[in-house]
């Protein structure tokens, strides 16, 4: 038997439809009864992330706390949620459900350190919410990490903000690959697409360097963890 995931999406919808995808794609299963159970609320109404980090919007944390209540009381076992930067209010979350939340952040880390152990300079492709939180600046530099930033942020927040309204073509992808591209100009030998956008724009074989997705770190966690 597995157990149900609740996922908090809608931050953004394609890239909670992309967290899905995954998880059937890397779930063994045989037929129907053999995939994981998904419990998904996709609410694109969650207030905007950045806005809230910089002040200039409400905070999310009350209706990401009211969407694990329900997914909880639909039988959800764990909850994930697709997106990074909604994690600076993992705190209201976990105070409103008794099931656990499986952070991305988290299983991100955990990967960086599994799988390149011999890596040293980081280059992080975050959102404003996420850097602005220090989700991952924090935990990388007290693994040993240096940490290289976009120096871009704006073109950066332009990109995925074009993900968010469908755009997805050759230009998007050409930018998305710059901005990876212009890290690893500057030392870094590892790109973490820690923003669940980058990875539809953003694939293995388009950056210099190892790339590292967020989306694919909690899909193996969760794949693990539910059918434990």
């Amino acid at each position: 038997m597995s157990r149900a995931i609740g996922i908090l999406g809608g931050m953004g919808p394609a890239a909670t439809v992309d967290l899905m995808g995954r998880i059937i794609a890397a779930t063994p299963a045989q037929g129907d009864a053999g995939h994981l159970h998904l419990l998904v609320d996709s609410n694109p109404a969650v207030p905007d992330r950045n806005r809230a980090i910089a002040g200039e919007g409400p905070s999310p944390g009350p209706a990401l706390a009211a969407m694990a209540r329900g997914l909880e009381a639909q039988g959800a076992e764990m909850l994930a949620i697709a997106c990074n930067s909604a994690h600076a209010w993992a705190g209201e979350i976990r105070a409103a459900a008794s099931v656990p939340l499986v952070s991305m952040i988290d299983a991100t880390v955990e990967a960086i350190r599994r799988d390149h152990p011999g890596a040293r300079t980081i280059g992080l492709l975050a959102a404003d919410a996420c850097l602005g939180a220090g989700l991952y600046q924090g935990p990388l530099a007290q693994a040993g990490f240096e940490v290289l930033l976009s120096e871009d942020q704006p073109g950066f927040m332009a990109l995925v903000y074009g993900v968010k309204g469908g755009e997805t073509g050759a230009a998007a992808r050409a930018g998305m690959a710059a901005q990876a591209e212009a890290l690893a100009a500057r030392g870094a030998e590892l790109i973490v697409a820690a923003c669940t956008e980058v990875p539809l724009l953003l694939g293995p074989e388009e950056s210099p360097v190892p790339l590292v997705d967020s989306t694919a770190a909690l899909v193996a966690k969760l794949v693990h963890l539910a059918a434990d």
